[in-house]
């Protein structure tokens, strides 16, 4: 039989009759900046757009060029790129350091469920946050969050080691550890059920779509249930996406970058598909489109990300349907 903590129930309760309400209507307005989109400074970066339910359309041009792209990189050199996945990451954080991805301040703004705690001053909230990076989602939170504990995994060994050389770390607050999502056990470092909120911030996109379930079922042995995912990606003909040239793509929405690391750009579709195999219910899963301005350079070049969130559901709301009923209601307001 199945126990839920007082704290969990707590956390449910708040999420159904404070955020479920509220979805839809977060002001949306930062922009993650990949390799093939660099801009010159912050102050040249102007997001603005909007949320949607469907696809970005594509221009004539657009669709002729991704017709173009029939060949795919060689079975050896995918082989191989799997292989090197962790070494590329690592020489990805070696030749950056710290100071390539923005802090992400956002992430309060954009997923109130962070904010949980603050609802209930004696909980403490547990959050894991998967493939940390550096630390640009944690440590805002850490901040701001007197009553939160974080867990944080990366697959790159140099990145943990750079969480923990942050000013910020402190064992009691925090604890990092490396991991591959799709290969090793995440109980081995966190208590089986008992996170309330995991982030899965333009991680997953780096992962294989073959292995994605696997982490996604890796992820919900720790979560609680009730508890939820946050995810934030790359989405379908995002101008990251178009940019790539011939010999770089691996597959449907796949692609390598020069340095060797991998992305893939989601559909809201397979997102919510994959998830669900997973054994997560959806609660909001669309896309945000975005304009950002280059005025140096006088471009300005559309961002497309996914924005979702996944719970892991309690016995009693398995195969209920109902949050996928309250997310089709709220996203069809929102249209």
């Amino acid at each position: 039989m199945l126990t839920i903590s007082k704290t969990t129930t707590h956390f449910r309760f708040w999420f159904h009759c404070k955020i479920l309400p509220k979805i839809g209507s977060v002001e949306k307005s930062e922009v993650d900046l990949t390799q093939s989109v660099k801009l010159e400074s912050k102050d040249d970066t102007f997001p603005c757009g909007q949320t949607t339910s469907t696809a970005r359309h594509l221009s004539q041009e657009e669709l002729d060029r991704l017709s173009s792209e029939r060949s795919l990189v060689s079975d050896f050199k995918q082989m191989k790129l799997e292989k090197e996945a962790q070494k590329n990451w690592d020489l990805f954080y070696k030749r950056n350091t710290t100071n390539f991805f923005k802090d992400r301040h956002w992430t309060t703004r954009e997923f109130e469920e962070l904010q949980a705690c603050r609802e209930f001053e004696s909980q403490k909230l547990v959050l894991l946050e998967a493939g940390c990076g550096v630390g640009n989602c944690i440590f805002p939170l850490l901040e701001e969050d007197l009553s939160i504990f974080v867990y944080a995994c990366d697959f790159s060994p140099r990145a943990v080691e750079f969480v923990k050389k942050n000013p910020l770390y402190r064992p009691e607050r925090c604890c990092a550890f490396q991991c591959d999502l799709t290969k090793d056990h995440l109980t081995e470092n966190v208590p089986e059920a008992s996170v309330d909120v995991v982030t899965l911030i333009f991680v997953l996109s780096a992962v294989h779509p073959d292995k994605m379930k696997v982490a996604l079922e890796n992820i919900a042995k720790v979560l609680k249930p009730g508890g939820v995912v946050l995810f934030r990606d790359y989405g379908l003909y995002d101008h990251a996406m178009l940019r790539f040239k011939s010999g770089s793509k691996l597959g449907d929405n796949f692609y390598v970058r020069q340095d060797g690391t991998r992305s893939y750009f989601f559909s809201k579709e397979f997102l919510a598909k994959l998830f669900e195999e997973a054994g997560f219910q959806s609660v909001v899963n669309e896309y945000v489109l975005r304009e950002t301005v280059n005025k140096k350079e006088g471009l300005c070049v559309p961002r497309v990300f996914l924005q979702s969130k996944f719970i892991k559901p309690t016995h009693s709301q398995q195969g209920s349907g109902l949050l996928s009923h309250n997310s089709s209601k709220e996203s069809k307001q929102e249209d």
